[in-house]
């Protein structure tokens, strides 16, 4: 059912801009039939996701034909509902420069080196490494130091590097992080990124990542193998330089169980010392090891472009029109899979066409508003979050609109609609006031806000969402909650049947058994979160003394 465009100026008054106390028992009595008026329509997000996630594009890869017209899809559609274009010269693209690195598969050798031997390491049994961004041949070489697991923080009173000298050196690190520490916090002190600035900024030349017993079970490096021919992306900033790495390291690798065992013979703790150790949450100090690392491999560069897409609704008050609560999904995928016989695409049905038709749906529902929210709404359908969320981080640094004017996000990522939800999740809630502001939109409409069901898999770190948290702006991650309507489904069953069947593989199609009440109840929970952020008095702000707003904000 199509949303009434005829609202009567007193439920416009009384719903969208807020009422005076004379409205109060109006309010109270008419909360029903004013819920009524806002229907999303199962039909508009059936025909997106069937759109999106056809053959045709061929899994929407970053750079690709397929998410070209994806892209251009979106945008007719911000056209139709009369949505502002907010991307590059008055469109509704803004066009993100990548460069975009492929490893010769070939071309790579390490040696570990002593002083009366040399062993050359297999590839890819023994070691990985990475297409370079920076370089299309690598050379890193230099002598090896243990650095524990390579963090400083000192939120946290931990400090890997303290009396270490790695000036010139490689570093060998742990991967992951004490077990002692808070998982979101954690997983931002124990991220790739975090810790190559640490090594870069203390002097070191290369990076060596070394597994352990719980990274393994995690991620096995036997599965690692299935990404080897993925190519690395990163954004080009207005100097054409990749943006977010180091210069000073000269390369990575991710060495094996067996290949790690090889650097600690003769150290002073083997490795599997420091494995005992980490089993008893205790951190090793560094040491110096009595070897020198050279690897050498050679990379082809592409410049490609790829674009977010983004609309504006303008917003009814004169002043809060200046502010943006943003709405982001990603519109990308990972193309064509090199690895299968059969069916080879991979349609990202559920991650993330769900997230982008939904998103569509709710610039819909506003649109057809006949008074307009407060503040303004900002939709944007980011590229290359499969990259690495590098579509959103570009946007989130390089705003159409004032950066400051950016007043919350909410980022909508591989619902999974396939059972109709009594509940939803908002992953990062906790840090601002945007719980209460969630909880009071979901009510609306008879959901609760459900607490993150995964806390030690730190998810608020883990979408787009945290690229806008990294400038300081609050944001929730918003899912479906595992409360199903219906007692014999089981909301986390069927969460855990995708990942293990269809997350990242061709069937993640439209075959799936999709839900469309669950879909049109997602769209209405978000357009009541926009509603409420956007009328609300005061812009979103994080919690006092939250580790993220302290850190992140400007």
């Amino acid at each position: 059912m199509k949303l009434k465009k005829v609202l009567s100026s007193a439920f416009c008054l009384l719903f969208i801009c807020g009422c005076s106390h004379d409205d109060g028992n109006k309010q109270a009595t008419n909360t029903k039939a004013e819920i009524s008026l806002i229907n999303a329509d199962k039909n508009r997000i059936r025909s997106h996701l069937t759109f999106l996630a056809d053959d045709l594009l061929k899994g929407r890869d970053t750079g690709s034909v397929g998410h070209e017209i994806a892209s251009l899809y979106i945008a007719s559609e911000f056209e139709k509902y009369g949505l502002m274009p907010a991307g590059d010269n008055d469109s509704y693209m803004q066009r993100v420069p990548f460069v975009q690195s492929t490893l010769d598969q070939n071309s790579i050798h390490l040696s570990l080196s002593s002083v009366t031997n040399t062993h050359n390491l297999s590839y890819p049994k023994e070691f990985l490494t990475r297409a370079s961004v920076l370089n299309e041949n690598t050379e890193m070489a230099g002598k090896l130091i243990f650095v524990g697991y390579g963090i400083i923080a000192p939120e946290l009173d931990h400090n890997d590097y303290a009396g270490l000298d790695v000036a010139g050196k490689v570093v060998v690190v742990l991967s992951g992080k004490p077990k002692s520490f808070p998982s979101e916090e954690g997983a931002h002190f124990g991220s790739t990124r975090e810790k190559q600035r640490h090594a870069a900024e203390n002097g070191a030349v290369g990076y060596i990542t070394i597994s352990t017993p719980r990274g393994e079970k995690v991620r096995p490096y036997q599965n690692l193998l299935n990404y080897i021919h993925t190519p690395s992306v990163s954004w080009l900033d207005e100097d054409g330089m990749a943006a977010n790495v180091y210069p000073e390291l000269k390369g990575s690798a991710y060495f094996s169980k067996e290949a790690a065992e090889l650097l600690f013979v003769g150290t002073e703790k083997s490795l599997e010392d420091i494995y005992v150790m980490l089993e008893q949450d205790q951190s090793p100090k560094g040491f110096d090891i009595p070897l020198t690392v050279n690897m050498t491999a050679e990379s082809q560069h592409k410049i490609i472009s790829s674009p977010n897409v983004v609309a504006i609704l303008e917003g009814s008050d004169p002043l809060l029109k200046k502010e943006y609560v943003v709405y982001s999904a990603h519109s990308d995928h990972i193309g064509i899979a090199k690895t299968v016989k059969k069916d080879k695409i991979n349609n990202g049905a559920m991650d993330n066409a769900t997230g982008t038709s939904v998103l569509l749906e709710t610039a819909r529902l506003f649109s057809e508003l006949a008074d307009k929210p407060k503040r303004s709404i900002l939709f944007v359908a980011v590229t290359a979050e499969e990259k690495g969320l590098i579509g959103s981080d570009y946007f989130a640094q390089n705003p159409t609109v004032p950066q400051s004017s950016l007043v919350a996000n909410v980022n909508l990522d591989m619902p999974i609609l396939t059972y109709e939800f009594a509940d939803v999740i908002a992953f990062g809630a906790n840090h601002s006031d945007m719980q209460e502001s969630v909880t009071i939109a979901a009510e609306k409409i008879g959901l609760t806000l459900s607490p993150d069901p995964w806390p030690d898999q730190a998810l608020f770190t883990r979408s787009d969402h945290y690229s806008f948290v990294k400038q300081g702006i609050p944001s929730v991650f918003l899912v479906p909650g595992l409360k199903s309507v219906d007692p014999e489904v089981d909301g986390s069953k069927q969460f855990n049947l995708f990942l293990k069947t269809n997350y990242h593989k061709p069937g993640d199609d439209l075959n799936q058994t999709f839900n469309w009440q669950a879909a049109t109840k997602f769209a209405e929970v978000n357009f009541y979160i926009g509603m409420t952020l956007a009328n609300q008095p005061q812009r979103s702000s994080w919690n006092e003394g939250d580790f993220f707003g302290d850190n992140f904000s400007k």
